[in-house]
């Protein structure tokens, strides 16, 4: 691998964990847990994982006791997050620490490794040579669902021949649903395999009062915000140009919100709060098109507009299309494929109820072909797809245009779209990301150790110094609801919304009228990796709001 200078130089980053990791621990157990919602429904299907308690490390004067060696699976699943290479190497150091002859095997390109056999085993130089990187490079990711008993036993060949005693699931919250699910299984054919997750997304909407924050949110954001603010910094130069920029966050508008919160641009549109007002498309256009005239009267034509990828399916109405498009594909999918192209716009709407017909027969063509897109592995439209902000700009051309005949905007307007996804996946970890990696890595060996199985690892009070977090870790079934998939009610961890009552929202609702109004851009640069720690380590705007710290 040829390393670039800064690579080079990260390698001999030693990432900071809690105090409590560093020496031996031992386990203090809560009270028992009950599922976030559909509580019946979820003890039936987990009898035995569910109603474990939330675990913390504390000091402790015995080592932890294993039994030999401890051999370790890790899968990366799902989309890259920055830090997933400082998750593994933090179980490594952890399971090597427990005890030297332990191992760490790698299952290739996510579950379907597990699947079909296809592993490598982690060595040290491997390790070290991914220690602070970003991506998932070092044994690749995917997104097969592990959720057939055939799939559970074919993995469970391969474990029980490599020995491997503990299975570790890096992933989002469907991946970590599998891991409950594989928990569950192996627990009830005491098959002597303990399965741990880690919380990953860059989405930010893996989360709870013990899952402070998702690893890659924090990366992620930083990267997008840099980006957001030389767009901005260059929208102030040429003042001629409205930028509408999509980021990444199909489920929550937790990454839109962050880079507000970081850059101040003109428009941020929060999708829980257009669920919450029942606001309609036309409500949405009015808003940015308002905003885009009031700064046309003195003369700034110019702006920026950030817009939640999943914004779409949070229109009430589009929300209501959308779920009667997914039931219908569902059941019809060969049906719909084996209609000819000019044909399948009207074939839908023949088999839609009249309401939402109506609505899908007046969204602009493109934007309805987008809606019948192939789903993603979940059933659900592949909203990334969705060229939501150019049907935006589209919209408000046109709002702009009518106004302007009737004497109410005499401004320039024109607009240029972006999409940041793709760029903030797999960028090199932010300090805080490095350090939340590693310590999430070490703390998943640790409830190894502990004989724990059906949990997901646990690091909290992260706004603090790395030495002060606590860590430990929380029974996924704790998480999951019943939702509907496939046009089926499935047990699935509860994504994590904005809260509109929260404090991060709250700050931003507070100010987005002078960000609007005003020209207030901030823009924050690139991370930094080296240098004042209140400028390398500063963990979210979101985790600073939400834990009472001052921006």
């Amino acid at each position: 691998m040829t390393k670039s200078a800064l690579q080079i130089a990260r390698a001999s980053y030693k990432p900071q964990m809690p105090n409590v990791l560093n020496g031996n621990v031992a386990i203090k157990q809560g009270a028992a847990t009950e599922a976030v919602g559909d509580q019946e429904e979820i003890q039936k299907l987990f009898p035995i994982t569910y109603g474990r308690p939330i675990v913390q490390f504390v000091e402790s004067s015995e080592p932890s006791k294993v039994d030999g060696p401890v051999n370790v699976g890790v899968i990366l699943s799902g989309g890259q997050a920055p830090g997933g290479h400082n998750v593994i190497a933090g179980i490594f150091d952890g399971i090597k620490r427990l005890h030297a002859d332990s191992r760490l095997y790698g299952f290739l390109l996510g579950p379907d490794g597990l699947i079909n056999h296809k592993y490598i085993e982690l060595t040290a130089d491997i390790i070290d040579a991914y220690r602070n990187t970003g991506g998932f490079d070092i044994i690749g990711s995917g997104r097969t669902k592990l959720e057939t008993k055939e799939q559970f036993d074919k993995g469970l060949e391969i474990l029980k021949k490599l020995g491997v005693k503990a299975l570790v699931i890096i992933g989002g919250d469907d991946s970590n649903t599998n891991a409950c699910v594989l928990a569950e299984y192996y627990a009830s054919i005491n098959a002597g395999v303990q399965v741990i997750g880690c919380p990953k997304t860059i989405d930010g909407d893996l989360k709870n009062e013990q899952i402070e924050t998702s690893f890659g949110f924090d990366t992620a954001c930083k990267v997008y915000s840099e980006l957001i603010g030389n767009i901005q910094r260059d929208c102030n130069s040429s003042r001629k140009y409205w930028h509408f920029i999509k980021v990444m966050g199909r489920s929550a508008s937790h990454i839109a919100l962050e880079c507000a919160l970081q850059t101040h641009p003109n428009v941020c549109i929060v999708s829980e709060e257009v669920a919450a007002k029942e606001q309609s498309l036309n409500d949405i256009i009015d808003y940015i098109a308002g905003v885009i005239a009031k700064r046309a009267e003195r003369g700034w034509n110019f702006g920026t507009v950030v817009i939640p990828e999943g914004l779409i399916e949070f229109i009430p109405a589009i929300k209501r299309l959308i779920a009667e498009l997914n039931d219908f594909l569902a059941h019809n999918q060969e049906e719909f494929d084996r209609t000819p192209q000019a044909e399948k716009q009207a074939f839908v709407i023949s088999k839609l109820s009249e309401k939402n017909a109506e609505i899908y027969a007046s969204l602009p063509e493109n934007v309805a072909r987008q809606l019948t897109l192939d789903r993603d592995p979940h059933g659900n439209v592949q909203v990334s797809l969705i060229e939501t902000e150019k049907l935006l700009v589209e919209m408000v051309k046109k709002r702009l245009n009518a106004w302007a005949k009737e004497g109410k905007y005499a401004g320039k307007f024109a607009a240029i779209t972006h999409f940041f996804g793709y760029e903030g996946r797999c960028a090199a970890p932010s300090n805080y990301d490095a350090n939340y990696c590693y310590s999430l890595g070490y703390a998943a060996s640790m409830l190894i150790a502990s004989g724990k199985t059906g949990y997901m690892a646990s690091v909290r009070n992260t706004t603090a110094p790395a030495a002060e977090w606590i860590a430990g870790g929380i029974p996924i079934t704790m998480m999951m609801n019943m939702e509907r998939r496939h046009g089926e009610m499935k047990p699935v961890i509860q994504k994590a919304l904005v809260e509109l009552d929260g404090a991060p929202f709250k700050y931003f609702a507070s100010h987005r009228d002078q960000w609007a109004a005003e020209t207030c851009y901030v823009y924050p640069g690139p991370i930094q990796y080296f240098g004042p720690t209140e400028v390398c380590d500063e963990p979210s705007k979101t985790l600073q709001l939400e834990q009472k710290r001052a921006l």
